[in-house]
């Protein structure tokens, strides 16, 4: 059986620590930061963890209803949401994710884009 993403870097601490990283880069972005103002991070940290790790092969499980019901109030734009990947890029090529993993990792997270940037928007 082949090694998913999620078991070869360690598992839940480990994405937890490149989401850690992604959060302190997003926070610190003109583009998203203002979405985490009066966020509860570590909550949201540990949410991310689990999507994250969901999307990589580990345990968690998502349904695309349940993202589109978290992100709806949110308005996030194609815009937003690609600062977004940039973002999760660094995060994931500063803990030493391969190339391809890098890769791997952002097309998963792009394939959740239709239920994660508003509808209407540009």
């Amino acid at each position: 059986m082949a090694q998913t993403i999620y078991e070869k870097y360690g598992g839940f601490s480990a994405i937890s620590r490149v989401v850690m990283t992604f959060y302190e880069l997003a926070l610190e972005s003109d583009q998203i930061g203002d979405y985490f103002a009066d966020v509860d991070m570590a909550r949201l940290i540990d949410h991310q963890t689990k999507f994250i790790s969901s999307l990589l092969g580990g345990p968690a499980s998502f349904s695309d209803e349940r993202l589109e019901a978290v992100h709806r109030a949110l308005a996030i734009t194609h815009d937003d949401f690609d600062e977004m990947g940039a973002l999760l890029k660094d995060a994931l090529e500063q803990h030493g994710l391969s190339e391809p993993d890098v890769r791997a990792t952002l097309a998963a997270i792009e394939s959740k884009r239709n239920v994660i940037v508003q509808r209407d928007a540009a």
